[in-house]
């Protein structure tokens, strides 16, 4: 990841493509082009709600991916997810329009604004992200955004301000946020996660130690992350901590939980209290993701009074623990998680609430992760009452792996798999009782299966 930047490749471009428009990384990219008053189309090869929500916008959107959907573009954006062969990637390279991929044209981006809070960690980065725009929202700065999801206070995943703040996801996948422009590098967590492109922890930890020493101002790191402190070890960067405990810079203290979900605590600052502070996503970890949110917001100005009303009004970004309804008293949430470590902690959030039992449905994504970690996905999804499966979603990848669900279904006493979504839904829906929390979790489309039970 060492191609440079054209720091100058939007200059005179009126109509830009997206090939795979519907993309989470490339949906806050399309808002914030289209409010700039760019000319923006894309393509797609499965109906989504973010393609309508483009469509919505006035944005040409096509399905299916056919060579004659680049002409009259200026500029084409691609992600790294889309394969040699397909027709417009091809297409665009023989007809010599200039082309970027999405984490390039983000880099470009970040470098624009003096103030840009990078958002990096294995987990975490959504939730973090959304309540740091929650907060800089609510404080009127006005900032730039782009976020791995949607959140309701800027009606998407991006937005285009006009001060100097901006605040981003940092993905690690294939290294993308080593071409970003961070003036505030923040480090939730590292874990071992897309083992297929970095092979090793180790590999994982230099990748995040590359990253933070690209900060122009400070570090934001988790110090009670063992992986994380090894990152940043000798760094010559401003480091800035947050954590559980009072050897940190920034902590929470007097925590009080409760079986609705939401939580109370005391910001400190270097033993000072800053802020009473209440958060109303559950999970225990959303504490720590809230602390951050606050050391990153008062880096760039927020006052310590303004913390606790963007807090206050922040109930989860899309897809984090999204309560999307009930249907004949079971409630129906939604979820993102797809690592064991987000697994453990989502699941964990949800038993500790007022459910009778919390029945998880688990779509896996990515035959080399569930390959690579099949034993930690053994280990925690049996945190839930009910463990109900569907195939694996392999995106990207070719089963070389020679993985199935079974495989794990195998490893999990009383789990049930099933090929389709109809068949869960309708599974799922005639046995959970009422009382009970039914979650459907992963990064792929699973949370259509979601939306099937509340129709039922």
């Amino acid at each position: 990841m060492n191609t440079p930047i054209d720091l100058h490749i939007l200059d005179g471009k009126k109509k830009i493509h997206f090939i795979g428009i519907g993309g989470s990384g490339m949906f806050p990219l399309v808002q914030i082009l289209h409010s700039k008053g760019y000319e923006i189309s894309g393509s797609d090869n499965n109906p989504t709600d973010t393609l309508e929500i483009e469509r919505s916008m006035g944005i040409r959107v096509i399905l299916g991916q056919r060579a004659e959907n680049i002409q009259g573009a200026d500029l084409i954006v691609y992600t790294a997810a889309i394969l040699p062969d397909n027709p417009e990637l091809v297409a665009a390279k023989a007809s010599g329009i200039p082309m970027i991929e999405r984490a390039y044209l983000l880099g470009l981006l970040t470098r624009h604004y003096s103030d840009c809070i990078c958002v990096s960690g294995t987990h975490g980065k959504t939730t973090t992200t959304s309540m740091i725009t929650q907060i800089l929202m609510e404080a009127g700065t006005d900032p730039t955004v782009v976020i791995g999801g949607k959140l309701p206070i800027i009606d998407g995943s991006g937005r285009s301000g006009n001060s100097q703040i901006m605040v981003c996801e940092a993905c690690e996948f294939a290294d993308h946020f080593l071409m970003l422009d961070p003036d505030i590098a923040v480090i939730l967590n590292v874990d071992a996660d897309h083992l297929e492109y970095f092979k090793t922890l180790d590999n994982i930890i230099a990748s995040f130690r590359k990253f933070a020493s690209m900060a122009n101002k400070m570090v934001l790191l988790n110090s009670d992350d063992p992986n994380t402190i090894q990152a940043v070890k000798g760094i010559d960067r401003p480091l800035v901590t947050f954590g559980w405990s009072s050897h940190n810079d920034y902590y929470p203290q007097n925590i009080l939980l409760d079986k609705e979900g939401s939580a109370s605590f005391d910001l400190m600052h270097q033993g000072q209290k800053l802020a009473d502070l209440s958060i109303y996503v559950p999970g225990r970890h959303n504490i720590l993701n809230a602390v951050a949110a606050c050391a990153a917001c008062l880096a760039v100005g927020v006052k310590p009074e303004q913390l606790a009303q963007g807090l206050a009004h922040f109930h989860g970004a899309h897809r984090r623990f999204e309560i999307l309804g009930q249907k004949n008293g079971v409630t129906i949430a939604d979820d993102y998680a797809h690592h064991p470590a987000e697994l453990k902690v989502t699941l964990e959030a949800a038993k500790q609430m007022h459910y009778k039992n919390v029945w998880a449905v688990f779509q896996p994504f990515t035959y080399s992760r569930t390959a690579m970690l099949l034993e930690d996905f053994a280990k925690v999804l049996p945190i839930a009452d009910h463990v109900v499966m569907s195939e694996i979603m392999g995106s990207r990848e070719v089963n070389t792996y020679n993985i199935y669900t079974k495989d794990l279904a195998d490893k999990i006493p009383g789990s049930v798999w099933f090929p389709t979504f109809e068949e869960i839904a309708a599974y799922v829906m005639s046995h959970a009782q009422p009382g009970d929390l039914v979650i459907t979790l992963g990064c792929g489309d699973v949370y259509k299966c979601a939306k099937m039970m509340l129709a039922d």
